[in-house]
């Protein structure tokens, strides 16, 4: 018998593999004082492993359909009907609830994101609260910066934070407080009444991993690669010229969810191509990364996490379409820092990316000394929510900043 109390972790990843992957390394480190019962939304990518000491709820995986135009949700599983999908997504979640009777509830992103799962994160929530005094700690899990392009953004934000403060016991905010707050993306009318806590990056490298000597080799990745083809086809384009300047090798990543026929015409553009490796995907980036002189990628959340704990030269080139500016302003920040270059989209062809890599031979990293780690100080935090739970109500609960 399990003894250790439950944790229901939410997850929803609907257009990469970023939001997945960032809580499973948290769900592996709550796993040493939990239960861990994650609640898996999206499609588990190829390759990617789950955390052993974790028990995994697979709903019906639903995404979204088309990124432009902000379709409606798609099933990406064996239920085509979403409304069904729906449904039994709703079923799958409360009786986890029901069963498990977990001591803490985490959501990801919600709600300051995933606002068309609304209709199946409020029920738990309801009926978490339905327990009175008895009830889980709510905890929303947040990553460093959020979208702050919407075209209704004073309504998300002041919906967001009524949700916040009439459901949660805090907001967890996975970044380095010197390096983003809370406040620079998200202006509610009526403030957060919640704690705000700043638990650091999180990091998905093994601090066991040994040094290995640089390979002088560009590694190219996009992370889960959905949207990763013009970098790629700009990749194979620089490659071809600085192979012939100067033998410089480069291994392309893909991601998992790279569409199929972008990956076969990259399979067709890239045979014959001496001093390129094409792979599919990998279980952790990290490793290579650590491996290699050079990096050219997106900036993803985990991504660039992946280069900070590298030391790798890198150079980035964030996705930046649509509303979606996450990535761009993580990459400003980061470069303004030392700690990478940045090539934005609208300047991405073969020559210019031929040019960014020969600049970034010569570029070293300027260490800045954030704080990567993230996993453990959110199990430390909601700890420490547990014991004031258990010693107060959420109504004397004040609104602070916990650094």
């Amino acid at each position: 018998m399990n003894r250790k109390p439950a944790l229901l972790f939410y997850c929803q990843h609907s257009l990469g593999m970023g939001h997945l992957v960032r809580s499973f390394a948290l769900a592996r480190q709550l796993g040493r004082d939990f239960h861990v019962v994650f609640l898996n939304g999206g499609p588990l990518p190829v390759g990617q492993r789950a955390p052993e000491d974790i028990e995994i709820v697979n709903l019906p995986p639903l995404g979204i359909g088309n990124l432009e135009s902000c379709s409606p949700l798609v099933s990406r599983g064996e239920i085509d009907n979403v409304e069904v999908a729906k449904q039994e997504r709703r079923r799958l979640i409360l009786q986890s609830f029901h069963h498990f009777e977990p001591a803490v509830i985490a959501i990801e992103l919600f709600p300051f994101g995933r606002k068309k799962f609304a209709d199946e994160i409020l029920p738990l929530l309801e009926a978490a609260h339905a327990k009175a005094a008895m009830r889980p700690v709510i905890v929303c899990s947040l990553r460093d910066i959020l979208v702050g392009n919407r075209r209704d953004q004073q309504r998300h934000d002041d919906r967001a934070s009524e949700l916040v403060n009439r459901y949660f016991d805090a907001v967890l905010v996975h970044s380095d407080a010197a390096f983003s707050c809370i406040e620079e993306s998200f202006h509610p009318n009526q403030p957060l009444a919640v704690p705000v806590c700043y638990t650091g990056f999180i990091s998905t490298a093994s601090k066991a991993h040994k040094a290995v000597e640089r390979e002088r080799r560009v590694l190219v990745s996009a992370g889960g690669g959905i949207v990763g083809a013009p970098l790629f086809r700009a990749a194979l384009a620089a490659h071809e010229i600085l192979w012939a300047q100067q033998r410089l090798p480069m291994t392309i990543v893909t991601g998992p969810f790279l569409p199929e026929n972008e990956w076969s015409e990259l399979q067709q553009l890239s045979a014959g191509l001496s001093g390129l490796t094409l792979k599919r995907s990998l279980p952790e980036l990290g490793p290579l990364m650590r491996s290699v002189s050079l990096s050219v990628s997106q900036c993803g959340y985990n991504t660039a996490m992946d280069i900070l704990a590298s030391g790798v030269a890198a150079s980035v080139v964030p996705f930046a379409e649509q509303r979606e500016d996450e990535q761009l302003k993580r990459a400003q920040r980061l470069e303004k820092l030392g700690l990478m270059r940045l090539l934005t989209s609208d300047r991405l062809d073969g020559d210019s990316l031929a040019l960014e890599i020969q600049a970034l031979e010569v570029f070293q990293p300027n260490p800045a000394g954030l704080d990567l780690n993230g996993a453990e100080k959110t199990a430390q935090w909601i700890n420490q929510l547990l014991r004031e739970w258990a010693e107060t109500t959420p109504k004397e609960i004040r609104y602070v900043h916990l650094a």
